[in-house]
């Protein structure tokens, strides 16, 4: 019966919703929550979610309807759902499709399904410019290269844009995945959806966790749609990963494979280009010089690895390309810039998400075992904190001495394991590398370097690596089992979702942790209550111990 006592979720009037974390059914009504609503808070025993237009359009874009939202807010409210929360979903979700693009003899058109909503959108300052012809009181043609400015505007205006409108297409480059290459059930479907061109208008976003295989996605679809590809990722080292699993897995060849960075300009059938060469201009206020090179070439599909780092000026560039098919690829659809409504308007809606409990129950990640151990600022440091703004606080916390005993224990701890000691701060990093006399991977060191060192991990000739945060992103070490993170990016979510990545991979018979090392009551530890929103998001509980209680433990140990 609606509503029940027993149930977990409190609806209320300004659009959070309220879940009880020890309520029986926490775990289905979470799994439910996070197909519409976005987590905003997870202390201990309440965590707030949110509904937004973007969360209720990628739940609707994804095969959700008005009346599934509304009923799984029922199923679980524990009071009167209040009434307006029903009247702003029906608000949201029936914006979505109600503005189309598509192509009708060659030109591209913005179809309305009423022409009163016809009349405010043509109208308006924003996106009348970009109107070519008025063909109805619903349709209008647009100029071509207007497609992504104008799907831009409409979702700044409330109203998302489905885009029908196709893809010209780019050269051939067929291949083919190896044999001996077989696809999970969850790639296969998540393949399957990017697809199915009714469904989805052709482009989107695909949202798998760190070690769920979102690179065998990516050559899955580049197969299916068998054109010329451009690759857009981090940094040069997921460039080179992305090349070495296109040789080993797929029967395309290495000379078909350019790489377009700061230290090659290749463009082949298949451009692996990183984020940062597209940003490159020889001046403020110049031309992405690159941008324009690769802008003008003839890609069939445009992938964007860790979509949620997209850089501002690749924006522009997405905006350029609307005539291309765009896969979007990321563990987390969180933008410390809060810019996913250009995600959803320029790549495309989230299509496909897979949880990440589910993986790890499936034996596909490994489970994680999440601690985050608290220590204290040095007493003698205190009146310099008091002192200092935010940021001077926030570094002050982060580097904190007393951290080095808890990095001490966890190394006896975890001595047959092979670990990764994450941070920020590089001096912090290099001292620790000198006092266990461990190698050190910052981004000054050349790739050539880093890659020797990412090897010899691999092939576990050694077992301990201290990395900054050049290897939060595609760094493949599938072997890694505990990650200590004792320095990080202010609150970032995203990058809370990278460094959890880099030990999820199934191990055979390793446990994997992740220790989050924080000084209590400064500013980092209200900086690291952010970041475990996404642990709590993604289904996992953690731990929360104190230094104290944690160094006790290391009777025996040396």
């Amino acid at each position: 019966m609606y509503p029940d006592r027993k149930n977990p979720l409190i609806v209320q009037g300004d659009s959070t919703i309220l879940l009880e974390v020890l309520n029986p059914v926490f775990e289905g009504a979470r799994d439910s929550l996070l197909r519409f609503a976005n987590l905003e808070k997870s202390p201990e025993y309440i965590h707030t979610y949110r509904l937004t237009s973007v969360s209720l359009w990628n739940a609707a874009s994804s095969g959700m309807k008005v009346s599934d939202i509304k009923g799984e807010l029922k199923r679980y409210a524990k009071y009167e759902i209040p009434p307006n929360i029903f009247i702003q979903i029906d608000e949201w979700l029936t914006r979505y499709g109600r503005l189309r693009l598509l192509r009708t003899d060659n030109h591209l058109m913005l179809k309305a399904d009423d022409p009163d909503l016809f009349l405010e959108i043509t109208r308006n300052i924003r996106i009348k410019k970009y109107i070519y012809k008025e063909v109805s009181d619903t349709g209008a043609l647009l100029v071509e290269w207007s497609r992504g400015q104008v799907k831009k505007e409409c979702i700044d205006l409330g109203y998302p844009v489905v885009d029908m409108a196709g893809y010209s297409h780019g050269d051939p480059c067929g291949f083919d995945i190896k044999d001996r290459i077989s696809f999970r059930e969850y790639q296969r479907d998540s393949i399957s959806v990017f697809m199915n061109y009714e469904k989805t208008g052709g482009s989107g976003v695909i949202v798998l966790p760190c070690g769920a295989g979102k690179t065998i996605v990516g050559m899955g679809i580049m197969e299916q749609v068998g054109e010329t590809v451009l690759v857009l990722v981090t940094n040069i080292t997921a460039a080179r990963q992305w090349k070495r699993e296109l040789i080993d897995k797929t029967t395309i060849s290495e000379r078909e494979i350019g790489e377009y960075s700061g230290e090659v300009k290749e463009v082949k059938p298949v451009t692996i280009a990183t984020y940062q060469i597209l940003t490159y201009r020889e001046r403020k206020g110049g031309n992405f010089i690159h941008l324009e090179v690769l802008n003008k070439q003839n890609w069939g599909l445009v992938i964007y690895d860790e979509v949620h780092l997209l850089p501002a000026p690749v924006f522009r560039f997405a905006t350029e390309v609307q005539g291309k098919r765009r896969l979007g690829l990321t563990a987390t659809l969180i933008r410390e810039d809060r810019r996913e409504k250009d995600v959803f308007s320029l790549i495309g809606p989230k299509i496909y998400d897979m949880p990440w409990k589910v993986l790890e129950k499936q034996g596909w990640i490994s489970g994680v075992t999440c601690t985050e151990v608290r220590t204290e600022l040095p007493r003698e440091e205190m009146q310099r904190y008091a002192l200092e703004d935010n940021r001077e606080r926030f570094k002050r916390a982060s580097v904190n001495k007393n951290k080095i005993a808890i990095i001490k224990f966890l190394l006896s701890k975890h001595k047959s394991d092979n670990i990764l000691i994450i941070g920020h701060y590089l001096k912090q990093l290099e001292c620790i590398a000198e006092q266990w006399d461990l190698p050190l991977i910052t981004g000054r060191m050349k790739n050539t370097e880093r890659d020797k060192f990412y090897e010899m991990f691999r092939r576990q000739a050694i077992r301990i690596l201290v990395v900054s945060k050049v290897a939060n992103f595609a760094v493949d070490l599938p072997d890694a089992n505990v990650a200590v993170q004792i320095s990080g990016t202010f609150g970032s979510r995203q990058e809370e979702a990278q460094r959890l990545g880099r030990i999820l991979r199934p191990k055979k018979s390793k446990k994997a942790f992740f220790y989050s090392v924080v000084t209590r009551n400064t500013v980092e530890a209200a900086f690291a209550e952010k970041r475990q929103l996404f642990l709590t998001e993604q289904g996992y509980s953690y731990e929360i111990i104190s230094a104290e209680d944690l160094l006790q433990k290391t009777a025996g140990l040396s």
